[in-house]
């Protein structure tokens, strides 16, 4: 598939996580700022916002370290972050707005969803149940951590993919990231770039972005389907 066909019907729906179906991205960025404040290193919530592209922990710890020209043992960031990320999670972590009611449209017209992320499963577990999404997704949670290569390669979707037993061609895929749009693309999928804070885009014939959940309801309402279902 070269372009956003409208008239290939899809049957599964894959979605990013963090950032697309739960609104962590501003607690992942706070996470970031107060591990760094260990070190004595001054982060701003905005910068950290701005610079934001999704990818591995490892790697956004090793970015903002080279963003600062500091060398801090990943050892020990790491471990310090994720636990930054699980208390801010658990005490604040909430479904992106019109989520529950876009799962709920999509179950009801047939559609199958499922999960495909750089995070690793237990992470996807703790968010999706934390927020009450888990239902949706119960058996359906892919990681990169399963294929070891991360977005934008586009194995993690492949794998999506083929676990759902849904060729390339019927498969949407929604995330909220640059690389993961380009994992998308790579993957030969059509793409949404939920892109609800008006950051950079990649211009695509695979890609529409969107600002709102309903916005991907409204796209999915123009596509035929083609259920799974028997």
């Amino acid at each position: 598939m070269e372009h956003f066909d409208f008239d290939t019907a899809i049957s599964c729906i894959i979605f990013d996580c963090e950032g697309t179906l739960v609104d962590s991205e501003t607690l992942s960025q706070q996470a970031l700022v107060n591990t760094f404040a260990c070190y004595g290193v001054t982060l701003t919530l905005d910068e950290c916002l701005d610079h934001f592209q999704g990818g591995r922990q490892t790697d956004i710890l090793l970015k903002t370290c080279e963003r600062h020209q500091i060398t801090l043992p990943l050892h020990e960031l790491e471990p310090l972050y994720r636990k930054e990320c699980d208390a801010l999670f658990g005490e604040k972590l909430s479904p992106i707005e019109g989520v529950p009611e876009l799962l709920d449209h999509l179950y009801q017209i047939g559609l199958d969803i499922c999960v495909a992320s750089n995070g690793p499963i237990a992470k996807l577990y703790s968010s999706l149940e934390s927020t009450d999404l888990l239902p949706y997704f119960e058996g359906r949670l892919f990681s990169a951590y399963d294929t070891n290569n991360w977005k934008p390669a586009p194995d993690v979707l492949r794998y999506a993919a083929m676990n759902m037993a849904t060729p390339k061609e019927q498969c949407l895929f929604v995330d909220d990231t640059v690389q993961g749009v380009q994992a998308g693309i790579n993957a030969g999928m059509r793409t949404i770039h939920f892109n609800s804070r008006g950051k950079d885009t990649l211009e695509h014939p695979l890609v529409k972005t969107v600002a709102g959940m309903k916005e991907v309801g409204e796209m999915v309402n123009r596509l035929p389907v083609a259920s799974n279902w028997t």
